[in-house]
């Protein structure tokens, strides 16, 4: 994308980024924020917990001018706060050390990444010379925490440990959800056309009570913002750690992937997008799946099918067609807690009544 506005930040590179649950939206909002850049040439760097990336080649999809793939680097099969040393840090030295570096670097992390370790990051002396965290965005599902499925009610929390003192109540899910919204610049309430307004009203509330510190809350359906209200924040985030309290502060910012799991199914040509769809949904509801994600090849259909879900809420479109030479094969990511049946999973997946 072309060069129209001036770096920041006393000559820095402004980084922002964009963090949130599984299906929170973040791909969604980014691609509004790409096709609204106004000339200013942004790198894209998507971390995906899974070992195949899907939000990476969903963005090179996108059709959007200026919007190449070298802007877009893909680090899969882990999160970026578990790989600092090994993954981030290169890829940002690499960024701007180009000929041509770019004017704003946006980052989409996991859905499963802590900021903290990232925000650290930006305070090593390869990095902090040229770069500065604009800010951090949390993008937060508001049908699903409304639901309580990625965060606990702390009455119902409190009563259960005052009945029995021992129990064990730490919530993996609650803490990376609330480690997003305590790092965060800007919380966006994503998805708000799916709940009332008395219903967002008191998750606003609910967020305010999270976050230990003033901090901005916009609503939005479908990640559709001005890139003004995201970019040009100028938090200079790296230099307000303290903050920015975490769950996982006492062990430097690590946390346990263990918790999670992620596998590939590979998928073969289907029937209609509609019934694999639906099977995902049982899938989903009868093995408690966080998050589907893939691709799919329709039968009779030149187009590729993009296929996503949150719970048991799926969306699909044809998103592109299938290139030349390109092997026409669909895979589907499955991200979920520990203990996931995987042989039960991809046989329920590749039930033979849906494909062809």
């Amino acid at each position: 994308m072309s060069v129209t506005s001036p770096v920041t930040n006393l000559g820095k590179i402004p980084a922002t980024i964009i963090t949130g649950f599984l299906g929170a939206g973040k791909t969604t909002l980014l691609r509004h924020v790409l096709e609204h850049a106004g000339g200013r040439r942004i790198a894209v760097i998507v971390n995906e917990f899974g070992a195949l990336g899907i939000d990476g080649d969903t963005l090179r999809a996108c059709g959007i001018t200026g919007c190449d793939d070298e802007d877009i680097v893909e680090l899969a099969n882990g999160c970026l706060c578990c790989t600092v040393a090994d993954d981030f840090v290169p890829t940002m030295e690499a960024l701007i050390s180009r000929p041509n570096p770019p004017e704003h670097i946006v980052i989409e992390t996991s859905g499963l990444a802590l900021p903290k370790p990232l925000l650290k990051a930006f305070n090593w002396p390869s990095v902090r010379a040229r770069l500065t965290v604009d800010g951090v965005i949390a993008v937060v599902d508001a049908p699903a925490v409304h639901a309580g499925r990625f965060a606990d009610d702390p009455e119902d929390v409190a009563r259960q440990r005052a009945a029995d003192p021992s129990l064990d109540h730490d919530n993996p899910l609650a803490e990376v959800y609330e480690d997003q919204l305590m790092s965060a610049d800007l919380v966006v309430l994503n998805k708000t056309d799916l709940l009332t307004t008395a219903e967002v009203d008191a998750l606003a509330v609910q967020i305010a009570g999270i976050i230990p510190r003033a901090v901005k809350l916009v609503r939005t359906t479908e990640g559709r913002l001005d890139p003004a209200v995201l970019l040009g924040l100028g938090s200079a985030a790296e230099d307000d750690l303290a903050a920015r309290p975490s769950h996982h502060d006492a062990m430097d910012g690590e946390h346990e992937h263990d918790d999670f799991d992620s596998f590939v199914v590979p998928i073969g040509a289907q029937a209609s997008a509609e019934a694999l769809v639906a099977r995902l949904a049982a899938v989903t509801e009868a093995h408690d799946v966080l998050r589907m994600k893939g691709f799919a090849v329709v039968e009779g259909k030149s187009m590729r099918l993009a296929v996503q879900g949150v719970g048991t809420r799926f969306r699909q479109q044809f998103d592109r067609a299938w290139k030349p030479g390109e092997p026409r094969a669909g895979s589907i990511v499955v991200i979920g807690r520990q203990g996931l049946d995987r042989t039960a999973i991809a046989a329920a997946i590749n039930d033979a009544t849906g494909a062809v």
